[in-house]
């Protein structure tokens, strides 16, 4: 541990500010990528945030879109992949393991969203045991994992149903033995009811979106069967869904749904918060944690608030 280097010890803890890498930092390097991964460590997280997909022989594999995504993603022969790329769960591990994911397509308009991401050739999907076996080589013992399930229920085809699904990851977490440093999120809480019915030590967050465009909080499978409007406001929902914590777009936020969430006894954790200015006035505003693609961002902000920033991963 470095000289003068405040600890949050654990995810969990109060007043510990949870600082989490959006799939890594994808800010900085590729998304969901060990490269990507040991570049958040050696920033210093608290958390690891990353999407789970499910190979065609079973196998939790790190990666967001339910197809390989054309924007970051090549073939054998080293060429961009011309159009939507096949699903994750019709690959097994090793034909998966064909592709290359360490640098975004130049021409794509994902690239343009990222200039800053530095490319690393050679990166494939990691699987979630890989991701848990190169944080205990780094002995970053204090680093924990929020782990996402991308399912959805109007989209079957695109996963494994939520029992196999969840089942898949649970066995990846109990035999690495990481059942008390990881943490299930996701959009569709039928998951994380199944984690808490088979694993109710694990915590759990639920994740919403607000926007004009679309909201998750009004689709009656997602929401556990719970009518939106039978709730005074959507972290109720979370609190009766049984989350520890309610991870909202931080657009969807003001101090006083901040403040009403606390007291409801959860914790407060937006997404995906990558400018400066809406990272200060969050941590104003009592949140408890933030998701974001820079994580290097969010460890500045919070120093200047006075905060406690976690260790930087060990080597």
């Amino acid at each position: 541990m470095a000289a003068g280097t405040l600890i949050a010890s654990s995810m969990f803890a109060a007043h510990a500010f949870d600082l989490q890498g959006h799939r890594g930092a994808r800010g900085l390097l590729p998304e969901n990528t060990l490269a990507g991964f040991d570049r958040t460590l050696d920033i210093g997280v608290t958390t690891l945030e990353l999407d789970i997909a499910i190979t065609a022989d079973g196998v939790p594999v790190i990666h967001h879109d339910a197809h390989l995504n054309p924007a970051l993603t090549r073939d054998a022969q080293g060429r961009w992949l011309q159009g939507r790329g096949p699903l994750i769960r019709s690959l097994t591990l090793a034909q998966l393991q064909t592709y290359d994911v360490g640098r975004l397509d130049p021409g794509s308009a994902y690239a343009r969203d990222f200039p800053d991401q530095q490319g690393r050739d050679g990166e494939r999907v990691p699987t979630l045991a890989a991701l848990f076996e190169r944080v205990k080589a780094r002995g970053a013992d204090q680093v924990r994992f929020a782990i996402e399930t991308k399912i959805h229920p109007d989209r079957p085809d695109e996963s494994p149903a939520v029992a196999p699904f969840v089942d898949a990851v649970l066995a990846a977490i109990r035999t690495a033995g990481m059942t008390q440093r990881v943490r299930l999120i996701s959009f569709d809480w039928r998951t994380l009811r199944r984690v808490r019915e088979l694993e109710p030590a694990i915590e759990t967050t639920c994740i919403t979106v607000e926007n004009a465009q679309r909201t998750n909080a009004r689709h009656r499978v997602m929401m556990l069967g719970m009518a939106r409007d039978a709730y005074p406001s959507v972290a109720h929902m979370a609190k009766a869904a049984g989350c520890a914590a309610w991870s909202p777009n931080y657009q969807s936020l003001d101090a006083e749904r901040v403040r009403a969430a606390s007291a409801l006894g959860l914790q407060v954790l937006p997404w995906t918060v990558n400018e400066t200015a809406d990272m200060e006035q969050l941590i104003a505003w009592g949140v408890d944690g933030i998701i974001t693609d820079y994580p290097d961002r969010l460890r500045a902000a919070l120093l200047r608030a006075g905060r406690s920033v976690p260790a930087v991963g060990a080597k």
